[in-house]
């Protein structure tokens, strides 16, 4: 029976991380004390570079990676960045572990984002013993992917919405009280001894566990039946949004986009602008107009996450795109980009200045969304289908570990021979997924470039 190359080096890897590898680390002398880590500065991804989300069915879900996703290709259309989702249903570190030389480190990636945890705690009330194995996993996969040449960033799993398990029960999954009463509070452990290693290694660490579960709370003070996670486990993409937000903010990305201030003087209009450059100022007989060259698009999402973006007030936040004009005579105007009527603002409105990130009117709205409806595309296209494809990967890895534990269990053999079978296409799978994500790749980089836009200012009667 042949299996394909991907399943021999993933099958060596599992024998290790089961075997030898780990019993040599564990019997390893303890190294000296080392100088405190410093604080790490903001993630620097450049041309060329590879970023990396490993994770669970949270990541396997693909949309708090798409935003991000969206995030750098519409704030950096200079530099082309190469994005890999490696999130498989039902992960916990061990299964990480036994496909990171296949599914990780071959896209020789600068950054790898890890969100796990929310499986490794068994949905069970704190155990010392599953804690333990989760911290020798983690720790083990950390040290792996930065001999990898990589640099991990650690996130703390997300929240489990014990209110949202109750009012809609699952026979197929029932849960103890005291599992829904305690496994939230679970995972805030699992996050705080990840945020201890962050700090103890010099470590990004993101806090996604906790900008959700205070969003929550805000919000059920006027709605109680609110929630971001229907299922308990699985954020809907408002809650992704939050989650992609998390990332950006705590990562240190977050700035704002671009802004452009126009002022009356003695000798005429001048202009001061941030992320982007302006030319042909020029005074009408009602009004003003220039030429905009943005250095980025705004960061647009597509609708279904619009509700995640309203509650964090996303675009005043992290992208923030404002226009400021000092020394119009007193009226309303009109502002039009390109020809097409984006609002009415008043002479003071105007002083103090007006947001256009969120105004789905604007040119550069409509570019961005085209190219986060791109990106939705290739996710739900050959990402989808190369994330499924691993799911049978990991029934294989966990099979053959338990072999080794039951080295006559016949049906484990029948099971693992049937899977060998199937695995045999997967580097096919793997690579077609790829050249059709790459396809889609370059259309989201010919859409991502920024226009020159044309302003126009006009007094209305």
């Amino acid at each position: 029976m042949q299996v394909s190359p991907v399943c021999v080096r993933l099958l060596t890897c599992t024998v290790l991380l089961c075997g030898s590898v780990c019993s040599a680390q564990n019997a390893a002398a303890p190294a000296a004390p080392a100088a405190p880590a410093s604080r790490p500065a903001a993630i620097d991804l450049q041309d060329g570079d590879t970023f990396v989300f490993l994770g669970d069915s949270i990541t396997h879900q693909r949309l708090y990676t798409q935003y991000v996703e969206d995030f750098f290709y519409q704030r950096f259309p200079d530099r082309r960045i190469h994005f890999h989702n490696a999130g498989v249903g039902g992960a916990r570190a061990w299964d990480a572990l036994a496909r990171l030389s296949d599914d990780v480190l071959q896209y020789r990636p600068r950054y790898v984002s890890i969100l796990l945890g929310m499986n490794d705690g068994s949905y069970r009330p704190f155990d010392a013993d599953v804690f333990a194995t989760y911290q020798q996993d983690m720790s083990t996969l950390v040290d792996r992917i930065r001999a990898g040449g990589a640099v991990p960033l650690l996130m703390s799993p997300t929240m489990f919405d014990a209110r949202a398990a109750r009012s809609r029960p699952n026979p197929r999954r029932p849960r103890s009280e005291d599992m829904l009463s305690q496994y939230n509070s679970v995972l805030a452990y699992y996050g705080r001894w990840l945020q201890d290693q962050a700090l103890e290694s010099g470590l990004a660490y993101v806090d996604m566990y906790g900008r959700l579960n205070d969003l929550t709370r805000l919000a059920r003070g006027e709605d109680p039946q609110f929630t971001m996670i229907r299922d308990a486990i699985h954020p809907d993409p408002p809650g992704q949004i939050v989650m992609a937000y998390a990332m950006i903010d705590d990562l240190g990305l977050r700035k704002p986009l671009s802004g452009i201030r126009l002022e009356a003087g003695a000798s005429g209009w001048k202009a001061r602008a941030s992320g982007g450059s302006v030319s042909k100022l020029t005074a009408t007989d009602d009004g003003l107009q220039f030429d905009w060259t943005a250095d980025a698009l705004p960061w647009v999402l597509p609708p279904e996450a619009q509700p995640g973006v309203d509650l964090l007030k996303l675009g005043h936040k992290a992208t923030k795109e404002s226009l400021e004009i000092h020394g119009l005579s007193p009226g309303r105007y009109e502002l039009l980009i390109d020809g097409t009527s984006v609002g009415q603002y008043t002479h003071v409105a105007l002083s103090r200045h007006i947001e256009l990130q969120g105004n789905s009117q604007t040119p550069q709205y409509q570019q961005a969304l085209q190219v986060a409806l791109l990106n939705k595309q290739k996710n739900e296209g050959p990402v989808r289908t190369l994330r499924d494809s691993w799911r049978l990967f990991q029934s294989w890895a966990r099979r053959t570990r338990d072999l080794k534990s039951q080295p006559g269990n016949t049906q484990l053999v029948q099971a693992i021979a049937k899977d060998e079978s199937r695995l045999a296409t997967l580097a096919d799978t793997i690579r077609t997924a790829k050249a059709e994500a790459l396809a889609i790749e370059d259309k989201i980089y010919a859409a991502n470039q920024p226009q020159l836009r044309h302003f126009e200012l006009k007094k209305l009667p």
